[in-house]
């Protein structure tokens, strides 16, 4: 598709092919993201490479400019926060009964709702990280992934009281950790 893309480079103005490059390209690359969390390095060069592949496309760049000014210049986050985006979503969704049943059944459980004595992590927004045996495959479930995800995004970003909130706090936080300053 970027290479199609490249021919029309010119008979296009910037917005409208900065458009089409979304549009075709970077939907390919999320659809379905929140499976690749987990994913060994190497796999995540490979999908970062497609992405940087676009930037340097939408700017006219050559093969081996630096793409980290390009990215931050467009405002996308690399690979593997873009995949934890994608999975903090759902977790919220499913832990705010927006998600679909076949997601909400998996069993997401705050730690404050467990039968316990009062403890100090029963007034946070945490949640419980079950078990595995297999730690390449057990590790990548939904459940896991999405748990210990959530445990590591600050609190400011977890208590998020709407949806589009949460998308704009936990998209400023994935981005610092993306492109620190």
């Amino acid at each position: 598709m970027l290479r199609r893309l490249r021919a029309i480079r010119r008979s296009v103005p910037d917005s409208v092919f900065q458009s089409l490059v979304v549009s075709l390209v970077l939907n390919r690359l999320d659809f379905g993201n929140a499976m690749f969390a987990g994913l060994p390095a190497q796999q995540y060069r490979r999908l970062q490479s497609v992405l940087n592949a676009a930037a340097r496309l939408i700017y006219q760049r050559r093969r081996f400019d630096h793409v980290t000014p390009l990215l931050r210049d467009l405002h996308w986050l690399k690979v593997p926060e873009r995949v934890a985006y994608k999975l903090a979503v759902t977790v919220y969704r499913c832990l705010n009964g927006m998600a679909p049943p076949y997601l909400s059944l998996h069993g997401l459980q705050r730690v404050a709702e467990l039968n316990r004595r009062p403890l100090h992590s029963s007034v946070s927004n945490a949640l419980v990280v079950p078990s595995t045996r297999l730690v390449t495959v057990g590790d990548r479930a939904f459940p896991i992934a999405g748990s210990r995800l959530w445990n590591s995004l600050p609190i400011d970003v977890t208590s998020a009281t709407t949806l589009p909130v949460f998308c704009s706090r936990l998209k400023t936080y994935l981005f610092s950790v993306s492109f620190p300053a």
